[in-house]
């Protein structure tokens, strides 16, 4: 017999997160099982890019890319102001557009948090902006009952290490327990998460070799807020909550690099990344224009729901944390296609 579900004043489950109302009785049981189930009915995810690159109008890897030093790198933090940045408007853009969930960086492969951590003082907190976005993103998501996944680069952090990792055992101890007490700060002091994506994934098969215990990390994610999923590209140990692909779903006959563990076990969910920004998850000025439209997104999705997939759009904010109105038109076009038509291609639909 199921547990009795207890309402509060707002008619909102007593202690479920807001996302996962449609998931109450069975949340009660089960928190994981709810997720997934949650998840497969979401089928569409926004994805923001957001960071210091964004002020250079160029690719999100700028650091890397045009070998800035890290002393020229870190002086961005005095132009961060994030003038513009407003969660209200990125979740109403999210539900408008027919989105469940919303994904933004809570650390980027540059080193630099969207968030106060006490971990590393290159953060936005101390940028000139003087702001926790993953703590106003978290509010307004959990207010408005949109899943909020925080992307964590776990391959790379330029801003420690030249080469994005350490090299001795001794160093990928350290950084490991970095990134559990980063882990620690986003699990316990913003509410509850929807996933944790994991972002560097070729880095750690041919840097580390295994050296860092990514199932440690999972299991310290489904410790702290068993409801919250997490990802790691196509699989690095195979017992991700889902997998994730950019740009293209490989082939069963793709090689086994790119095929990873997705076709190993069918029962898990996928999902399939596309940026409206050709060739880039950051702001481009240079792409300015040549944004994918309507049409082109409704292609992905007729893609990704051929394949029971759901889709994540990335679209880049602007320097100042505003919206790309480019981005912003095609995803409201989208929103009322998905409330006429429903999702193309979606398996039983």
């Amino acid at each position: 017999m199921a547990k009795t579900v207890n309402y509060d004043e707002n008619g909102i489950p007593d202690g479920v997160p807001t996302y996962l109302f449609d998931q109450a009785e069975t949340y009660r049981e089960n928190p994981a099982q709810a997720a997934r189930e949650w998840f497969r009915e979401a089928r569409f995810g926004l994805s923001l890019r957001f960071g210091l690159y964004s002020l250079t109008g160029k690719h999100e890897d700028v650091r890397k890319l045009d070998a800035w030093t890290d002393q020229d790198y870190t002086q961005l933090q005095k132009r961060f102001s994030c003038a513009r940045f407003d969660a209200m408007e990125i979740v109403q853009l999210a539900i408008a557009s027919g989105a469940r969930y919303v994904v933004m960086p809570a650390r980027y492969r540059d080193g630099f948090c969207l968030f106060g951590s006490r971990q590393s003082d290159f953060n936005s907190v101390n940028a000139s902006a003087n702001r926790d976005l993953v703590g106003e993103m978290a509010s307004v998501c959990e207010y408005n009952g949109i899943g909020l996944c925080l992307e964590y680069s776990l391959g790379h952090d330029w801003h420690l290490y030249d080469k994005g990792l350490p090299e001795s055992d001794k160093e990928l101890a350290q950084y490991q327990e970095f990134c559990i007490g980063q882990l620690h700060e986003l699990l316990t002091a913003y509410g509850p998460l929807a996933a944790v994506r994991f972002e560097g994934l070729e880095s750690i098969r041919e840097q580390t070799r295994g050296r860092i215990d990514c199932q440690d990390l999972y299991d310290l994610v489904h410790d702290l807020q068993p409801q919250c999923m997490v990802s790691f590209a196509q699989g690095m140990l195979g017992s991700e909550d889902y997998f994730a692909v950019e740009q293209e779903i490989p082939q069963p006959e793709a090689s086994a690099e790119k095929r990873g563990f997705i076709f190993e076990d069918l029962s898990k969910p996928l999902e399939l990344r596309i940026s409206l920004t050709p060739g880039s998850l950051g702001y481009c000025a240079e792409q300015a224009g040549k944004h994918l439209r309507q049409d082109e997104v409704w292609e992905k999705f007729a893609q990704a729901g051929r394949l029971d997939a759901n889709l994540l759009i990335n679209t880049a904010l602007m320097p100042d944390g505003s919206l790309d109105l480019e981005d912003l038109h095609t995803l409201l076009a989208v929103g009322e296609r998905i409330e006429k038509e429903g999702f193309p291609g979606v398996i039983g639909q």
